[in-house]
């Protein structure tokens, strides 16, 4: 065995002692096949989650349709995994990007340092001040017709999709600039990196040799914590009616549809809602079961 792979032997060993962070990744792993078991349901059953039938307008469960149907008459099962699907793909798109935005600065920063690491944590610092819902807010009310895109896309499913990946990824970067920007000031300093420099090594190629290798268990960590926090804008900003635009379901906009709803069929908001709360604190527990297993000092399982 090697010793990448004895390293990554070690860590899975201590992951899998963390019962929080096992216990989660079932549960996710459970949660995602259960959003994507939406394609086979639909070419089974030959229902369209959009489809609205208002003759059918909160019919209970049935064999059809084991959640019911919602306010419009369509099927609650189908739309909760579609909107899963939605929620979950905005959640690692939007921490995907922000997560590139902020090695980007961190790494710049912390490795260069001087007047460009002044100038990128103040604005590091800026974003940090900013109220972060009421920015969101405001970035989901721009009016995309306004800078050039044309009013078909500004009103379609995919519009309010990109927007909200965009407006997350924008704002939500800074923990992560912060963290790499440390992690790097703390290996530029070290005996190899001198070895490099004076072999006659260029910045870039230290970066993608020695830096970005070394930093990398802090950022799969910080990314994995990152994801729940995403998703939970996203289902905030769908909530308010800035997010993905209807009949194009998500867990959130599933949610502001069902807050007139609560005493009349409270179920609608329960569901989402549930899932939500489940998707949120199993990635957030995931992410301690791998900062517990990622950290060297932790060999006795929790």
């Amino acid at each position: 065995m090697s010793a990448a792979s004895g390293i990554w032997a070690r860590r899975w060993q201590r992951l899998r002692g963390h019962r929080a962070g096992m216990a989660s990744l079932v549960l996710l792993a459970l949660l995602l096949l259960f959003v994507l078991a939406d394609v086979p349901l639909e070419a089974i059953t030959g229902i369209d989650p959009n489809e609205a039938d208002l003759f059918a307008r909160f019919d209970p469960p049935s064999w059809a349709h084991p959640l019911g149907m919602d306010e419009a008459g369509r099927d609650v099962l189908l739309r909760l995994m579609v909107g899963g699907q939605i929620s979950l793909l905005v959640g690692l798109l939007a921490t995907l990007l922000g997560g590139m935005i902020g090695i980007a600065v961190g790494v710049a920063a912390g490795f260069w340092g001087g007047r460009l690491d002044a100038l990128l944590m103040r604005v590091t610092d800026g974003m940090i001040a900013l109220p972060l819902l009421p920015l969101l807010i405001v970035l989901g009310a721009v009016d995309l017709t306004k800078i050039g895109f044309s009013s078909e896309f500004a009103h379609s499913g995919a519009a309010g999709f990109w927007r909200i990946v965009v407006i997350i990824a924008l704002v939500d970067w800074t923990a992560i600039a912060r963290l790499v920007r440390a992690s790097t000031m703390q290996i530029r300093e070290r005996d190899y990196i001198r070895a490099a420099r004076a072999a006659g090594a260029g910045s870039w190629d230290i970066i993608a040799t020695h830096i970005l290798p070394n930093i990398a268990t802090p950022i799969i960590v910080a990314l994995t914590l990152t994801v729940g926090r995403v998703i939970l804008f996203e289902s905030v900003l769908s909530f308010l009616g800035f997010g993905v635009v209807p009949p194009t379901p998500s867990w959130g906009n599933m949610l502001n549809n069902a807050q007139e709803l609560v005493t009349t069929a409270p179920l609608l908001a329960v569901y989402p809602g549930a899932l939500i709360f489940l998707v949120v604190m199993a990635v957030n527990f995931l992410g301690d079961g791998l900062q517990h297993a990622f950290d060297p000092r932790s060999e006795q399982p929790e």
